[in-house]
């Protein structure tokens, strides 16, 4: 792919050619507490684990108690770009996952430094921006990223983390020491922790959707937080945060937040370009992705492949929009349709997720990922738009209640604080008392109070008596409502803001668009959550997001100068599928068969509380169809986790 901005740079062929490393994975054991020497073939076992993730190649560096793996997908195949990669002396080890997109400037700051660079890579570049700077260094990246750092003179092993969360990085913590890697399968495939199931983060994904980080479902193992560090020595470890968002508003004459925000974006998407290989896009039809696309058309000189996921339901359906955007780009574009039988892809996928993850939505992301991965090794996608720019329907709902909320005497909301009965009916009766028990229980707990899937009530039905003696006294939410409070805010509507960008997202969506994309060696990047970006958006005045209850005000104008008015105010769909019509229909017997085929599909659940569950739902109680995708996530999960051989003696 030529890039129309590309310049040429001093000593480099041009610069979208350098600068980038390989996408890929990495995994890694540091005996520090017992200095035992590492065992070779384990450190392969968990390396190559993750193959999917690089297909291309594989190296690995052990001294002693010490062993990093790395595994490689070809994005720029520079000579001598192979890992784990060192200093001049040996002294300073890296294995790395990502890519640094303000790599040129960095390497032309550690030249004037007098640093001597052997390869054209930006892993190098980390390794003397440590030598540098220490702990520091990782403030000074611009990029997606998980790595890990061995400094041999200061016998101390750090793992980093992107800002944002876009790669993943987790690490379990045993009697020898520490195990890590991309995905958890490597802490897992080590056998050096005892695993066992961790009940908090069965009561958590119940509650939530997901799995919160930093908890895994294993004990004693878990996630770097986006934006951290962890610094593991002889005498312990620690966790350092490196960034965070600040609570400043951006005050600019009216005009000036559409052009910043045109520039930054165009800036954004043209560092997302560096590569040497083509690079594609995802095109859903939505605001975000369009706006993607447009940009990328000014900036390259051949027709961009798109790639589209459709369904035979209209109403999930934005096939039209997608080949309207193909059409005015004049985009090599491609399609496929989803239809219920594939949706058994969630039997292998739970191979990729390692524990349960219930958002059906990874059925297309890793179908759409498929039919990129056919074409190119390396594609954009829009994800990061709704949160940055108050995108979601639940933003613009929960701004309306905080209106009501201030035009209520208190005393009148009252009679509403209580938790109302029939939370899952679909009566308007019931509907009414929610909301209006939303707006009285205040803005923290009225959005928590909706975004809540199994309530209390819900998973004591839905859990075995084992393990609520487990939980007693847990509370899933309480996490969040630290997060909410610790948000750099004053309106309740950019604290919502704070928290999910702490959580869902990382969590949930750039969890599902990770291991989707890497089941099938794709590489995503996603320019909207570039830090810049997220800060800027974060700094934005209210208005500039949500206005006239329409979100995302500054991001369509910035972009509409690309798309016609009609296209960007379409209503958005969102990138579901229809799963409650396939689970009462196609897929109901495979349904049954996941739940209900041996006594082993459900390890600490209630058997009869989900069979009432699923007889609900079945009876056209459709509010039960994201509990039940829960559910089903579990079974289907569980034959992976909970055939951990030490995993089975759960304490709970």
């Amino acid at each position: 792919m030529q890039r129309r901005s590309a310049r040429p740079e001093p000593g480099l062929k041009n610069r979208r050619c350098f600068g980038l490393t390989r996408m890929c994975g990495i995994a890694g054991i540091w005996n520090h507490k017992t200095s035992r020497p590492v065992d070779r073939e384990r450190l392969r076992v968990i390396t190559r684990a993750l193959a999917h993730r690089g297909p291309d190649g594989e190296g690995f560096h052990i001294e002693g108690d010490l062993g990093l793996g790395h595994r490689r997908l070809s994005i720029i195949d520079l000579a001598g770009g192979h890992q784990p990669m060192c200093n001049e002396d040996g002294t300073v080890w890296i294995v790395f996952n990502g890519e640094i997109y303000n790599y040129p400037e960095l390497r032309r700051e550690l030249l004037t430094r007098g640093h001597v660079f052997r390869t054209t890579s930006d892993t190098e570049a980390i390794v003397h921006l440590y030598e540098d700077l220490g702990e520091q260094c990782f403030e000074k990246l611009r990029g997606m990223f998980a790595l890990a750092l061995w400094d041999r003179r200061n016998q101390k092993l750090l793992l980093a983390r992107d800002r944002l969360g876009i790669k993943p990085l987790f690490y379990g913590l045993g009697p020898d020491g520490i195990v890590f890697g991309s995905e958890l399968k490597c802490v897992r495939g080590s056998k050096l922790l005892e695993l066992t199931i961790n009940p908090t983060a069965i009561a958590d994904l119940f509650a939530c959707y997901y799995i919160p980080g930093p908890k895994t479902i294993y004990r004693d193992t878990y996630q770097l937080e986006p934006g951290h560090y962890l610094v593991a020595g002889r005498t312990g470890i620690r966790r350092q945060r490196y960034w965070d968002l600040t609570g400043e508003v951006l005050r600019l004459p009216k005009h000036a937040y559409v052009e910043q925000l045109h520039e930054l974006l165009r800036e954004t998407v043209d560092c997302h370009l560096l590569s040497d290989v083509p690079v594609g896009a995802f095109l859903s039809g939505g605001v975000d992705s369009s706006a993607i696309v447009a940009l990328m058309s000014t900036l390259v000189r051949e027709p961009i492949m798109t790639c589209s996921i459709g369904f035979p339901e209209e109403e999930y359906n934005e096939m039209d929009r997608a080949r309207a955007v193909a059409r005015q780009f004049g985009t090599d574009h491609h399609e496929h349709v989803v239809t219920p039988e594939p949706a058994k892809v969630l039997e292998a996928l739970a191979e990729y997720y390692d524990q349960p993850f219930p958002d059906h939505s990874s059925i297309p992301t890793y179908y759409v990922s498929q039919l990129a991965r056919q074409r190119v090794k390396v594609v954009l996608s829009g994800d990061g738009g709704d949160e940055n720019f108050a995108g979601y329907s639940r933003y613009r709902r929960h701004a309306r209640l905080e209106q009501i909320r201030r035009c209520i005497p208190s005393q009148m909301l009252a009679a509403f604080d209580s938790e109302p009965n029939g939370r899952y009916a679909d009566s308007l009766v019931s509907r009414l008392r929610r909301v209006f028990h939303q707006i009285a229980i205040g803005a923290r707990e009225g959005y928590l109070h909706a975004m809540t899937f199994a309530d209390a009530s819900l998973r004591a039905q839905l859990f075995s008596a084992d393990l609520q003696r487990e939980l007693a006294g847990y509370e899933p939410l309480d996490l969040f409502r630290a997060l909410y409070d610790r948000a750099p805010a004053a309106d309740p509507l950019s604290r919502i803001f704070y928290l999910d960008l702490k959580t869902w997202l990382v969590d949930d969506i750039l969890t599902k668009v990770d291991r989707a994309s890497m089941a099938n060696s794709l590489e995503v990047r996603v320019p909207l959550l570039d830090h810049k970006v997220v800060e800027f958006a974060y700094a934005l005045p209210l208005p500039m997001k949500l206005r006239a209850g329409q979100g995302k005000y500054l991001l369509r104008r910035a972009v509409g100068r690309y798309l016609p008015d009609d296209h960007l105010n379409l209503r958005k769909k969102g990138f579901t599928i229809p799963i409650v019509t396939w689970l009462r229909n196609e897929l109901r017997a495979w349904g049954e068969e996941t739940l209900f085929g041996s006594q082993e599909a459900l390890p600490l659940l209630n058997p009869e509380g989900v069979r009432r569950l699923w007889e609900n739902f079945q009876r056209g109680q459709s509010r039960y169809g994201d509990v039940l995708c829960i559910v089903l996530s579990y079974a289907l999960s569980a034959r992976v986790w909970a055939q951990t051989p030490s995993a089975t003696t759960t304490r709970c």
